[in-house]
């Protein structure tokens, strides 16, 4: 696989979708850079990363066939991949948040970002972004509960050995991600899954709070949350924060 780093850049996602429309990229080329001016998480949210500190990378993954109705599964399957390396290093009560936050306890260690190129019903390529705080050991308040790998384990971590796993772990987990895999996959991402059947305190798109439970993930990747009538309720991403 080709791997380009640099210093600093704006985003990686940015970068590597400009280098894609030059032709002739090598699937799963990475970009990563020391530095992100300009990060970005889900729904336009900011990454922050102290410069030096952490990993920030995007991954470049073409498909032959891929219907663009199965995306969430792809988040899933992504999601697993990080989830799964950093399984391996120790940290305890590590969960995925929906839709595809890294957690440690209640601190979010790392991010997903997957922006999907379409050819008519298909996913042509997707750029794969994370976001990982791997030994920064300081973080400002405005960018909510944040934690890190060395905050959490109390040691530095080798940035170069940890990018290379992640890498080899998406990879692996994106080639099982077919149709018949889907169902074994989604299983998992359940398991891991943030406050699954825990009460919890949720706010709506209108600011209103209230308790509900996480249930389950539906086909469309909405999240399905059982109020207190026991009513089931679905929610975009747009529409629901958990309040930790």
């Amino acid at each position: 696989m080709h791997i380009i780093k640099l210093d600093a850049i704006g985003s990686t996602n940015t970068f590597l979708k400009d280098y894609v429309s030059n032709g002739g990229v090598e699937n799963y080329t990475v970009v990563t850079a020391e530095e992100q001016t300009h990060g970005r998480g889900q729904v336009g949210a900011k990454w922050y990363s102290e410069p030096g500190k952490n990993l920030m990378f995007s991954v470049f993954c073409g498909f032959q066939k891929f219907k663009f109705v199965d995306y969430t599964y792809l988040n899933y399957t992504v999601s697993l991949a990080v989830f799964e390396v950093l399984k391996r290093y120790g940290l305890s009560k590590l969960k995925i948040k929906w839709p595809n936050d890294i957690m440690a306890g209640n601190r979010k260690i790392g991010g997903i970002l997957i922006e999907n190129v379409l050819n008519k019903e298909e996913i042509k390529h997707s750029i794969i972004g994370v976001g990982l705080n791997v030994n920064q050991s300081k973080f400002s308040e405005e960018f909510g509960k944040a934690s890190s790998l060395k905050k959490k384990l109390g040691k530095n971590i080798d940035r170069t050995v940890l990018l290379n796993d992640l890498i080899v772990s998406i990879k692996s987990h994106i080639e099982f991600c077919v149709p018949e895999n889907f169902e074994a996959i989604k299983a998992s991402y359940l398991q891991a899954l943030y406050k699954k059947e825990i009460p919890t305190m949720f706010k709506d798109s209108e600011d209103a709070v209230f308790i509900g439970k996480i249930k389950n993930v539906s086909n469309l990747g909405k999240l399905q949350v059982e109020l207190e009538d026991e009513s089931i309720k679905e929610f975009e991403i747009k529409e629901i924060q958990l309040i930790n």
